[in-house]
Protein backbone atom coordinates (compact mmCIF):
# COMPACT_ATOMS: atom_id res chain seq x y z
CA UNK A 1 0.00 0.00 0.00
CA UNK A 2 1.92 3.54 -0.70
CA UNK A 3 -1.63 5.55 -0.76
CA UNK A 4 -1.43 8.21 1.80
CA UNK A 5 -2.14 7.89 5.78
CA UNK A 6 -5.35 9.48 6.37
CA UNK A 7 -4.09 10.99 9.64
CA UNK A 8 -1.52 13.31 6.61
CA UNK A 9 -4.78 14.40 4.84
CA UNK A 10 -4.82 11.08 2.39
CA UNK A 11 -8.21 9.24 1.76
CA UNK A 12 -9.13 6.63 4.69
CA UNK A 13 -9.07 2.83 4.52
CA UNK A 14 -13.32 2.97 5.33
CA UNK A 15 -15.44 5.32 5.78
CA UNK A 16 -18.66 3.37 6.48
CA UNK A 17 -19.83 3.30 10.49
CA UNK A 18 -19.11 0.20 12.53
CA UNK A 19 -22.61 -1.59 13.37
CA UNK A 20 -23.17 -0.46 16.86
CA UNK A 21 -24.29 -3.77 19.21
CA UNK A 22 -27.70 -4.41 19.76
CA UNK A 23 -28.22 -6.13 22.97
CA UNK A 24 -32.47 -6.71 23.31
CA UNK A 25 -34.39 -8.65 21.13
CA UNK A 26 -37.88 -9.56 21.07
CA UNK A 27 -37.18 -12.61 23.53
CA UNK A 28 -35.83 -10.28 26.27
CA UNK A 29 -39.24 -7.99 25.55
CA UNK A 30 -41.54 -11.22 26.40
CA UNK A 31 -39.85 -12.15 28.98
CA UNK A 32 -39.95 -8.61 30.41
CA UNK A 33 -43.28 -8.14 29.76
CA UNK A 34 -44.09 -11.75 31.64
CA UNK A 35 -42.43 -10.44 34.66
CA UNK A 36 -44.51 -7.05 34.54
CA UNK A 37 -47.64 -9.05 34.18
CA UNK A 38 -47.05 -10.99 37.19
CA UNK A 39 -46.62 -8.19 39.33
CA UNK A 40 -43.60 -8.98 41.07
CA UNK A 41 -40.28 -7.51 40.38
CA UNK A 42 -38.76 -8.98 43.51
CA UNK A 43 -39.82 -11.76 45.98
CA UNK A 44 -36.49 -11.69 48.07
CA UNK A 45 -37.54 -12.27 51.93
CA UNK A 46 -34.39 -11.51 54.57
CA UNK A 47 -35.25 -14.17 56.28
CA UNK A 48 -35.33 -17.73 56.26
CA UNK A 49 -38.11 -19.44 54.32
CA UNK A 50 -39.18 -19.73 50.61
CA UNK A 51 -38.12 -16.31 49.57
CA UNK A 52 -34.93 -16.22 50.82
CA UNK A 53 -33.56 -17.30 47.76
CA UNK A 54 -35.71 -14.82 45.90
CA UNK A 55 -38.54 -15.17 43.36
CA UNK A 56 -39.20 -17.57 40.22
CA UNK A 57 -37.06 -16.27 37.70
CA UNK A 58 -34.17 -15.58 39.98
CA UNK A 59 -33.83 -19.37 40.87
CA UNK A 60 -34.77 -20.37 37.40
CA UNK A 61 -31.38 -18.04 36.33
CA UNK A 62 -29.30 -19.63 38.72
CA UNK A 63 -30.25 -22.79 37.53
CA UNK A 64 -29.70 -22.57 34.17
CA UNK A 65 -26.11 -21.02 34.56
CA UNK A 66 -25.23 -23.32 37.22
CA UNK A 67 -25.90 -26.53 34.24
CA UNK A 68 -25.44 -25.01 31.80
CA UNK A 69 -21.83 -24.58 32.52
CA UNK A 70 -20.96 -27.55 34.96
CA UNK A 71 -21.20 -25.58 38.55
CA UNK A 72 -23.03 -26.99 41.64
CA UNK A 73 -24.04 -23.43 42.60
CA UNK A 74 -25.16 -20.23 41.15
CA UNK A 75 -25.67 -17.42 43.08
CA UNK A 76 -26.85 -13.69 41.56
CA UNK A 77 -25.93 -10.32 42.28
CA UNK A 78 -26.71 -7.05 41.92
CA UNK A 79 -23.48 -6.48 40.42
CA UNK A 80 -19.60 -8.36 39.91
CA UNK A 81 -18.58 -5.21 42.71
CA UNK A 82 -21.54 -6.94 44.87
CA UNK A 83 -20.19 -10.69 43.94
CA UNK A 84 -16.24 -9.62 44.69
CA UNK A 85 -17.17 -8.23 48.02
CA UNK A 86 -19.62 -11.09 48.86
CA UNK A 87 -16.53 -13.93 47.91
CA UNK A 88 -14.07 -11.92 49.56
CA UNK A 89 -16.88 -12.46 52.60
CA UNK A 90 -17.87 -15.62 52.15
CA UNK A 91 -14.14 -17.12 52.29
CA UNK A 92 -13.53 -15.96 55.87
CA UNK A 93 -11.27 -12.43 55.14
CA UNK A 94 -10.98 -11.06 57.99
CA UNK A 95 -9.34 -7.70 59.24
CA UNK A 96 -5.20 -7.29 58.72
CA UNK A 97 -5.42 -10.60 56.20
CA UNK A 98 -3.50 -10.15 53.14
CA UNK A 99 -5.49 -10.42 49.84
CA UNK A 100 -2.97 -11.41 46.38
CA UNK A 101 -4.73 -8.61 43.43
CA UNK A 102 -3.63 -8.40 40.53
CA UNK A 103 -2.34 -4.16 39.81
CA UNK A 104 -3.50 -4.17 35.97
CA UNK A 105 -8.04 -4.79 36.53
CA UNK A 106 -10.55 -2.94 37.45
CA UNK A 107 -10.24 -1.36 40.41
CA UNK A 108 -12.54 -3.69 42.57
CA UNK A 109 -10.79 -6.46 41.58
CA UNK A 110 -8.84 -5.37 44.62
CA UNK A 111 -10.86 -2.96 46.92
CA UNK A 112 -12.99 -6.12 47.10
CA UNK A 113 -10.61 -7.21 50.33
CA UNK A 114 -10.86 -3.20 51.82
CA UNK A 115 -14.59 -4.05 52.83
CA UNK A 116 -13.32 -6.77 55.42
CA UNK A 117 -10.55 -4.90 56.86
CA UNK A 118 -8.22 -7.32 53.88
CA UNK A 119 -5.17 -5.61 52.71
CA UNK A 120 -4.35 -5.89 48.79
CA UNK A 121 -1.20 -6.77 47.71
CA UNK A 122 -0.20 -7.25 44.69
CA UNK A 123 1.87 -9.79 42.26
CA UNK A 124 3.11 -8.69 39.18
CA UNK A 125 1.24 -10.05 35.46
CA UNK A 126 2.34 -12.50 32.87
CA UNK A 127 3.58 -10.49 29.98
CA UNK A 128 1.58 -13.14 27.52
CA UNK A 129 -1.83 -13.81 29.40
CA UNK A 130 -1.97 -10.66 31.56
CA UNK A 131 -3.06 -12.39 34.19
CA UNK A 132 -1.17 -12.84 37.65
CA UNK A 133 2.04 -14.88 37.50
CA UNK A 134 1.98 -17.64 39.79
CA UNK A 135 6.08 -16.83 40.38
CA UNK A 136 4.70 -13.47 41.54
CA UNK A 137 2.17 -15.22 43.71
CA UNK A 138 4.77 -16.62 45.48
CA UNK A 139 6.97 -14.03 46.50
CA UNK A 140 3.94 -11.92 47.76
CA UNK A 141 2.84 -15.14 50.01
CA UNK A 142 3.35 -14.39 53.81
CA UNK A 143 1.85 -15.92 57.11
CA UNK A 144 -0.56 -13.26 56.88
CA UNK A 145 -2.12 -14.67 53.31
CA UNK A 146 -6.17 -15.09 53.01
CA UNK A 147 -6.77 -15.19 49.58
CA UNK A 148 -5.60 -14.78 45.94
CA UNK A 149 -7.86 -13.17 43.73
CA UNK A 150 -7.52 -14.25 40.21
CA UNK A 151 -8.38 -12.06 37.16
CA UNK A 152 -8.92 -13.67 33.81
CA UNK A 153 -8.25 -10.46 32.04
CA UNK A 154 -9.69 -9.70 28.70
CA UNK A 155 -11.44 -13.22 28.97
CA UNK A 156 -7.95 -15.39 28.63
CA UNK A 157 -7.54 -17.77 31.61
CA UNK A 158 -4.77 -17.29 34.23
CA UNK A 159 -2.24 -20.17 34.77
CA UNK A 160 -4.79 -22.02 36.86
CA UNK A 161 -2.90 -24.73 37.49
CA UNK A 162 -0.08 -23.15 38.82
CA UNK A 163 -1.79 -21.09 41.25
CA UNK A 164 -3.92 -23.79 42.38
CA UNK A 165 -0.85 -25.39 43.28
CA UNK A 166 0.26 -22.40 45.57
CA UNK A 167 -2.77 -22.12 46.94
CA UNK A 168 -2.98 -26.04 48.25
CA UNK A 169 0.57 -25.80 49.47
CA UNK A 170 0.05 -22.32 51.71
CA UNK A 171 -4.18 -23.06 52.11
CA UNK A 172 -4.76 -20.37 50.75
CA UNK A 173 -8.73 -19.73 49.34
CA UNK A 174 -8.69 -18.72 45.54
CA UNK A 175 -11.40 -16.46 43.72
CA UNK A 176 -11.86 -16.40 40.33
CA UNK A 177 -12.95 -12.91 39.16
CA UNK A 178 -14.13 -14.18 35.57
CA UNK A 179 -16.18 -10.96 35.22
CA UNK A 180 -14.28 -10.49 31.22
CA UNK A 181 -14.41 -14.49 30.65
CA UNK A 182 -17.95 -16.37 30.70
CA UNK A 183 -18.38 -19.50 29.09
CA UNK A 184 -14.12 -20.27 28.94
CA UNK A 185 -12.76 -23.36 29.74
CA UNK A 186 -9.49 -24.00 31.52
CA UNK A 187 -8.14 -27.21 30.46
CA UNK A 188 -11.76 -28.59 29.70
CA UNK A 189 -12.54 -26.87 33.49
CA UNK A 190 -14.90 -24.19 33.16
CA UNK A 191 -13.41 -20.81 35.01
CA UNK A 192 -15.25 -19.59 38.17
CA UNK A 193 -15.23 -22.55 39.91
CA UNK A 194 -11.48 -24.01 39.40
CA UNK A 195 -10.51 -22.06 42.83
CA UNK A 196 -12.78 -21.66 45.73
CA UNK A 197 -15.44 -19.34 44.69
CA UNK A 198 -15.90 -16.95 41.31
CA UNK A 199 -18.08 -15.50 39.05
CA UNK A 200 -19.01 -13.48 36.28
CA UNK A 201 -19.79 -9.96 35.45
CA UNK A 202 -23.99 -9.04 33.84
CA UNK A 203 -23.31 -5.12 33.31
CA UNK A 204 -23.84 -3.67 29.97
CA UNK A 205 -20.37 -3.61 28.30
CA UNK A 206 -19.93 -7.65 28.81
CA UNK A 207 -20.62 -10.38 26.60
CA UNK A 208 -23.88 -10.77 27.81
CA UNK A 209 -25.90 -8.34 30.63
CA UNK A 210 -28.93 -7.44 32.32
CA UNK A 211 -27.95 -3.81 32.97
CA UNK A 212 -26.10 -4.73 35.86
CA UNK A 213 -25.53 -7.54 37.78
CA UNK A 214 -23.51 -10.21 38.80
CA UNK A 215 -23.49 -14.02 38.89
CA UNK A 216 -21.21 -16.09 41.82
CA UNK A 217 -20.56 -19.85 41.28
CA UNK A 218 -19.03 -22.09 43.25
CA UNK A 219 -19.07 -26.50 43.98
CA UNK A 220 -18.67 -25.75 47.36
CA UNK A 221 -22.11 -25.77 49.16
CA UNK A 222 -21.36 -24.42 52.85
CA UNK A 223 -19.12 -21.00 50.18
CA UNK A 224 -22.80 -20.98 48.56
CA UNK A 225 -24.77 -20.44 51.18
CA UNK A 226 -22.49 -17.80 53.08
CA UNK A 227 -22.61 -15.57 49.55
CA UNK A 228 -26.28 -16.05 50.15
CA UNK A 229 -26.31 -14.81 53.91
CA UNK A 230 -24.11 -11.79 52.49
CA UNK A 231 -26.83 -10.70 49.78
CA UNK A 232 -29.54 -10.90 51.88
CA UNK A 233 -29.29 -9.28 54.79
CA UNK A 234 -27.48 -12.67 56.34
CA UNK A 235 -27.93 -11.20 59.98
CA UNK A 236 -31.61 -11.93 60.31
CA UNK A 237 -31.08 -15.09 58.92
CA UNK A 238 -28.61 -16.29 61.01
CA UNK A 239 -30.71 -15.33 64.59
CA UNK A 240 -32.29 -18.55 65.08
CA UNK A 241 -29.31 -20.98 63.98
CA UNK A 242 -25.93 -22.37 64.89
CA UNK A 243 -24.54 -21.04 61.93
CA UNK A 244 -21.16 -18.97 62.42
CA UNK A 245 -21.40 -15.41 62.42
CA UNK A 246 -18.13 -14.32 60.86
CA UNK A 247 -19.04 -11.98 57.89
CA UNK A 248 -22.52 -12.81 58.19
CA UNK A 249 -23.78 -8.99 58.42
CA UNK A 250 -25.35 -8.51 54.76
CA UNK A 251 -26.75 -6.24 52.33
CA UNK A 252 -29.21 -5.73 49.55
CA UNK A 253 -26.96 -7.44 46.79
CA UNK A 254 -29.75 -8.82 45.23
CA UNK A 255 -30.98 -9.04 41.34
CA UNK A 256 -34.37 -8.58 40.72
CA UNK A 257 -36.63 -10.69 38.72
CA UNK A 258 -37.27 -8.43 36.03
CA UNK A 259 -33.19 -8.73 35.36
CA UNK A 260 -33.20 -12.43 35.84
CA UNK A 261 -35.71 -12.93 33.21
CA UNK A 262 -33.19 -10.67 30.82
CA UNK A 263 -30.85 -12.74 32.03
CA UNK A 264 -32.42 -16.30 30.82
CA UNK A 265 -32.31 -15.00 27.04
CA UNK A 266 -28.89 -13.18 26.95
CA UNK A 267 -27.85 -16.55 28.31
CA UNK A 268 -29.33 -18.64 25.31
CA UNK A 269 -26.71 -16.87 23.40
CA UNK A 270 -23.67 -16.84 25.25
CA UNK A 271 -22.15 -19.81 23.26
CA UNK A 272 -23.16 -18.12 19.79
CA UNK A 273 -21.26 -14.91 21.02
CA UNK A 274 -17.93 -16.66 22.28
CA UNK A 275 -17.84 -18.66 18.35
CA UNK A 276 -18.49 -15.23 16.68
CA UNK A 277 -15.68 -13.83 18.54
CA UNK A 278 -13.23 -16.38 18.38
CA UNK A 279 -13.75 -16.30 14.47
CA UNK A 280 -12.89 -12.66 14.66
CA UNK A 281 -9.86 -13.10 16.49
CA UNK A 282 -8.70 -16.29 14.39
CA UNK A 283 -9.34 -13.85 11.41
CA UNK A 284 -7.62 -11.18 12.35
CA UNK A 285 -4.33 -12.60 14.05
CA UNK A 286 -3.79 -14.15 10.83
CA UNK A 287 -3.65 -11.11 8.83
CA UNK A 288 -1.63 -9.33 11.29
CA UNK A 289 1.25 -12.30 11.78
CA UNK A 290 3.62 -10.31 9.56
CA UNK A 291 3.10 -7.27 10.32
CA UNK A 292 6.64 -5.91 11.95
CA UNK A 293 6.04 -4.50 15.51
CA UNK A 294 2.87 -6.29 16.47
CA UNK A 295 2.22 -9.38 18.08
CA UNK A 296 -1.14 -10.78 18.24
CA UNK A 297 -1.97 -12.51 21.59
CA UNK A 298 -1.96 -16.16 21.00
CA UNK A 299 -5.31 -18.32 20.82
CA UNK A 300 -4.87 -21.13 23.64
CA UNK A 301 -4.59 -24.66 23.31
CA UNK A 302 -5.22 -27.78 25.32
CA UNK A 303 -8.91 -27.57 25.97
CA UNK A 304 -8.47 -23.75 26.98
CA UNK A 305 -10.70 -21.64 25.52
CA UNK A 306 -10.56 -17.16 25.47
CA UNK A 307 -13.57 -14.86 25.23
CA UNK A 308 -12.41 -12.31 23.64
CA UNK A 309 -14.00 -9.51 25.42
CA UNK A 310 -10.95 -7.23 23.87
CA UNK A 311 -8.02 -8.91 21.58
CA UNK A 312 -4.86 -7.63 23.23
CA UNK A 313 -1.90 -6.73 20.85
CA UNK A 314 1.85 -6.41 21.58
CA UNK A 315 3.11 -3.15 20.26
CA UNK A 316 7.52 -2.62 19.88
CA UNK A 317 7.52 1.12 18.50
CA UNK A 318 11.13 0.54 17.68
CA UNK A 319 9.93 -1.51 15.33
CA UNK A 320 7.45 0.21 13.63
CA UNK A 321 8.74 3.81 14.00
CA UNK A 322 6.07 5.60 15.49
CA UNK A 323 5.36 5.92 19.35
CA UNK A 324 2.39 3.82 20.30
CA UNK A 325 0.12 6.86 21.02
CA UNK A 326 0.88 8.14 17.11
CA UNK A 327 0.12 4.54 15.65
CA UNK A 328 -2.95 4.34 17.62
CA UNK A 329 -4.09 7.86 16.22
CA UNK A 330 -3.01 7.03 12.48
CA UNK A 331 -4.72 3.97 12.25
CA UNK A 332 -8.37 5.42 13.70
CA UNK A 333 -7.39 8.27 11.13
CA UNK A 334 -8.18 5.79 8.24
CA UNK A 335 -11.29 4.42 10.01
CA UNK A 336 -14.77 6.32 10.42
CA UNK A 337 -15.00 8.22 13.83
CA UNK A 338 -16.40 6.18 16.74
CA UNK A 339 -19.93 6.41 17.93
CA UNK A 340 -18.79 5.36 21.13
CA UNK A 341 -16.03 3.79 22.53
CA UNK A 342 -17.29 0.48 21.34
CA UNK A 343 -16.51 2.00 18.29
CA UNK A 344 -13.14 2.69 18.59
CA UNK A 345 -10.94 0.18 16.92
CA UNK A 346 -7.88 0.57 19.30
CA UNK A 347 -7.24 1.63 22.17
CA UNK A 348 -3.95 2.51 24.30
CA UNK A 349 -3.20 0.31 27.19
CA UNK A 350 -5.28 -0.49 29.85
CA UNK A 351 -5.40 0.98 33.35
CA UNK A 352 -2.90 2.30 35.47
CA UNK A 353 -1.67 0.21 37.81
CA UNK A 354 -3.97 -0.42 40.74
CA UNK A 355 -1.19 0.34 43.63
CA UNK A 356 -0.24 3.74 41.88
CA UNK A 357 -3.92 5.52 42.65
CA UNK A 358 -4.03 7.52 45.86
CA UNK A 359 -6.09 4.90 48.00
CA UNK A 360 -2.89 3.28 47.94
CA UNK A 361 0.36 5.22 47.53
CA UNK A 362 -1.47 7.46 50.98
CA UNK A 363 -3.02 4.09 52.40
CA UNK A 364 -5.99 5.21 53.43
CA UNK A 365 -9.48 3.27 53.04
CA UNK A 366 -11.91 3.23 55.75
CA UNK A 367 -11.71 6.40 58.18
CA UNK A 368 -8.89 8.53 58.45
CA UNK A 369 -6.84 6.31 60.49
CA UNK A 370 -4.86 3.81 57.84
CA UNK A 371 -7.41 0.82 58.20
CA UNK A 372 -6.78 -1.95 57.28
CA UNK A 373 -3.59 -0.94 56.22
CA UNK A 374 -2.34 -0.11 59.38
CA UNK A 375 -3.94 -3.15 61.03
CA UNK A 376 -0.38 -5.49 61.37
CA UNK A 377 2.02 -3.60 63.70
CA UNK A 378 5.36 -2.91 62.43
CA UNK A 379 4.23 -3.74 58.65
CA UNK A 380 4.21 -1.34 56.20
CA UNK A 381 2.80 -1.97 52.75
CA UNK A 382 4.83 -1.17 49.32
CA UNK A 383 2.85 0.63 46.82
CA UNK A 384 5.55 1.93 45.05
CA UNK A 385 6.46 2.10 41.52
CA UNK A 386 8.24 -0.41 40.21
CA UNK A 387 7.04 -3.32 41.90
CA UNK A 388 5.32 -4.35 39.43
CA UNK A 389 7.50 -3.77 36.30
CA UNK A 390 5.61 -6.00 33.67
CA UNK A 391 2.36 -3.74 34.40
CA UNK A 392 3.97 -1.09 34.38
CA UNK A 393 5.60 -1.54 31.17
CA UNK A 394 2.13 -2.67 29.57
CA UNK A 395 0.75 0.32 30.43
CA UNK A 396 3.50 3.07 29.55
CA UNK A 397 4.55 1.31 26.86
CA UNK A 398 3.39 -2.19 24.85
CA UNK A 399 -0.29 -2.77 25.15
CA UNK A 400 -2.70 -1.98 22.81
CA UNK A 401 -6.33 -3.49 23.06
CA UNK A 402 -8.65 -4.13 20.01
CA UNK A 403 -12.06 -3.73 21.53
CA UNK A 404 -14.31 -4.34 17.99
CA UNK A 405 -13.57 -8.41 18.26
CA UNK A 406 -17.62 -8.37 18.72
CA UNK A 407 -21.00 -8.85 17.68
CA UNK A 408 -22.16 -7.86 15.28
CA UNK A 409 -19.18 -6.85 13.20
CA UNK A 410 -17.83 -8.93 10.61
CA UNK A 411 -14.47 -10.49 8.74
CA UNK A 412 -14.85 -7.19 6.48
CA UNK A 413 -14.54 -5.19 9.33
CA UNK A 414 -11.20 -7.17 10.38
CA UNK A 415 -10.27 -6.71 7.22
CA UNK A 416 -10.67 -3.29 7.09
CA UNK A 417 -8.56 -2.70 10.50
CA UNK A 418 -5.50 -4.81 8.79
CA UNK A 419 -5.46 -2.77 6.13
CA UNK A 420 -5.50 0.45 8.09
CA UNK A 421 -2.94 -0.86 10.40
CA UNK A 422 -0.97 -2.04 7.26
CA UNK A 423 -1.12 0.83 5.83
CA UNK A 424 0.41 3.08 8.73
CA UNK A 425 3.06 0.51 9.34
CA UNK A 426 4.41 1.14 5.75
CA UNK A 427 3.98 4.95 6.34
CA UNK A 428 5.60 4.93 9.41
CA UNK A 429 8.50 6.69 8.53
CA UNK A 430 6.54 9.64 6.72
CA UNK A 431 4.43 9.67 9.33
CA UNK A 432 7.00 10.08 12.24
CA UNK A 433 9.14 12.53 9.86
CA UNK A 434 5.92 15.02 9.76
CA UNK A 435 3.73 14.31 12.80
CA UNK A 436 6.67 12.51 15.16
CA UNK A 437 7.61 15.95 16.85
CA UNK A 438 4.08 17.67 17.20
CA UNK A 439 2.09 17.38 20.96
CA UNK A 440 0.37 14.10 19.99
CA UNK A 441 -3.35 16.40 21.11
CA UNK A 442 -2.81 18.47 18.03
CA UNK A 443 -3.36 15.71 15.51
CA UNK A 444 -6.43 13.72 16.30
CA UNK A 445 -8.33 12.77 19.42
CA UNK A 446 -9.69 9.32 19.70
CA UNK A 447 -12.29 7.87 21.86
CA UNK A 448 -10.73 6.83 25.12
CA UNK A 449 -12.46 2.91 25.50
CA UNK A 450 -10.54 1.96 28.44
CA UNK A 451 -13.64 3.33 30.40
CA UNK A 452 -15.96 0.68 29.02
CA UNK A 453 -13.58 -2.15 29.11
CA UNK A 454 -13.33 -1.52 32.89
CA UNK A 455 -16.68 -2.05 34.89
CA UNK A 456 -17.57 -4.40 37.13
Amino acid sequence: MSKKPAILGGDGIRQNPLALRVTMRDEESVAAQRVLDADVLSAFIAAEGKFFKGGEMIQKFEDTWAKQYGFDHAISVNSWTSGLVTAIGAVGVEPGDEVICSPYTMSASATCALFYGGIPVFADIDPDTFCLSAESIEHCITERTKAIVVVHLFGHPADMDAIMELARRHDIRVIEDAAQAPGVEYKGQPVGAIGDIGGFSLNFHKHIHTGEGGMLVTNDADLARRCQLIRNHGENAVDHSDESLVNAIGGNYRLTELQAAIGIEQLSRLDGYLAHRRTLAAHLRGRLESVRGLRVQADPVNGTTHAYYVLPIHYNAAEVGLSRNLFVKSVLAELPTPDGPEGTALVEAYVRPLYLSRIYQEQIAIGEKGFPFTCNEGVRYDYSKGICPVAERMYEQELILCPIIREPLDIQVMDDLADAIEKVVENAALISDTLGTMDSSEIFTPVNAANSTNVR
